[in-house]
């Protein structure tokens, strides 16, 4: 594991504070990044980097159930690539291709040519860095795969310019009661301060586990969690750090 320093804190306290033979307390795994699949459907796994760890954990699943899959795994080369023996000694191997940059030009991802032709009992898994992830997300946009086709996990949120944020009211529909959200507060730290407290988790809009429904109001969302089609309901929205286009939202809680 890499050490960032320009983490939020995790990274660098994995490496400073935690030594071989420590015992950690770790809570319920949660799974934000799902299989969609049925027995009719078939799966087009993109893995980047280390982004491989979710695709990887699909590929054995897909593979345990005799389900149909293709794996591409992008990366700088063979020397940086994570479980590349563990892949190669599968049962899976040959559903598996590895992309290299600094391998030859023949052995490159061929996007164009995967995702040519949209299949709606296909579906698309893309986990990686946030290049890497547009680039395949923007590909299958462009050619006709609808939203509801293409699953996504970021490691992080992109940052967010908070210079023309406005403040706006937060309405608690089970009390009535009205919390003031200043410009540079988020819902979830605004209704804390109030006493109302959502699960948080990862607080950039990525993981979804403070979604929160909306009776009424317009919310602007800020996430990287919700589908096209959950943003356009604006009936949810992620507290952490989406906001309001309108002047009040009634959350339902």
């Amino acid at each position: 594991m890499l050490r960032d320093a320009n983490s939020r804190g995790g990274s660098r306290a994995m490496h400073d504070d935690i030594r071989e033979g420590d015992v950690l307390e770790i809570g319920v795994p949660k799974n934000h990044f799902p299989l969609a699949h049925s027995v009719q459907s078939s799966s087009l796994l993109f893995a980047g980097g280390i982004g491989v760890t979710p695709i990887l954990c699909m590929a054995e699943r897909l593979s345990n159930i005799g389900a149909e899959f293709q794996m591409h795994y992008c990366s700088r080369s063979p020397s940086r690539t994570a479980f590349v023996d563990r892949i190669r000694r599968s049962a899976y191997s040959d559903h598996v291709a590895f992309h290299f940059d600094d391998g030859p030009e023949e052995q490159r991802l061929d996007l164009p040519a995967l995702l040519a032709s949209p299949n709606p009992e296909r579906h698309i898994y893309v986990c990686g860095p946030g290049g890497f992830m547009d680039f395949i997300i923007e590909s299958a946009t462009k050619n006709g795969w609808p939203d509801e086709l293409i699953h996504r996990e970021y490691f992080a949120a992109a940052p967010k310019k908070a210079a023309n944020d406005a403040p706006f009211d937060v309405r608690i529909a089970s009390t009535g009661k009205v919390i003031h959200v200043p410009a540079e507060e988020t819902v979830v730290a605004a209704l804390a301060a109030a006493g109302v407290r959502i699960p948080t988790s990862c607080e950039q809009g990525v993981c979804g586990t403070c979604v929160t429904r909306i009776i009424e109001g317009e919310p602007e969302h800020r996430d990287t969690f919700l589908t096209k089609q959950e943003r356009a309901r604006n009936d949810q929205f992620t507290p952490c750090c989406s906001r309001a286009k309108s002047a009040t939202l009634v959350l339902d809680i």
